[in-house]
């Protein structure tokens, strides 16, 4: 996992780095028709953020082996996620640039389309990973540790994403 959360780091790494070079060399920046609700991107980081905190709920009643507090903590995880989703979901629908407008919306919407992509891929290893403890009727330990891994790294890209393109741009 650590090996592979490395080549998510090069891969996001890539994107802040061609966003950087972008805006060193653009004007005007962000561009025309950038107008982006901070405050709900604010309230929907929140929410990404409090969802690291419920999936570590989840690993501590792993650790205890207690599936119920596992199955409950990791389902108000995956809620959390799927809102911020649709969060984003509705910010994009009513946005007034593309990604064709200028540099920006080009890499606005590649860098958040990619989170996003990551966000739905760790829903699934969630979901994934409840429906084989639940069957099974055992906690396992390692299949939590990694999920967890993987989100508490998205939810920290959201946090660098939310600052770059909402607070700073």
């Amino acid at each position: 996992m650590a090996i592979w959360l490395g080549s998510e780091v090069m891969f996001f790494g890539g994107l802040f780095a061609a966003y950087f070079t972008l805006k060193a060399n653009t004007t005007p920046w962000p561009g025309e028709g950038v107008h982006l609700d901070v405050t709900l991107a604010g309230v929907f980081t929140a929410v990404l953020v409090a969802s690291s905190f419920t999936l570590h709920l989840a690993e501590r009643s792993a650790v205890r082996n207690d599936l119920a507090g596992l199955t409950r903590w990791t389902v108000i995880t995956l809620l959390l996620g799927a809102a911020f989703i649709a969060n984003q979901a509705l910010e994009w629908s009513g946005l007034e640039f593309e990604m064709s407008s200028h540099p920006f919306g080009s890499l606005f919407y590649l860098i958040t389309g990619f989170h996003g992509l990551h966000v739905l891929g760790g829903l699934a290893a969630m979901c994934l990973m409840l429906v084989f403890m639940r069957r099974s009727g055992k906690v396992d330990h390692s299949a939590i540790e990694a999920v967890t891994y993987y989100w508490h790294f998205v939810d920290v890209v959201w946090v660098l994403v939310f600052f770059v393109l909402f607070i700073a741009p």
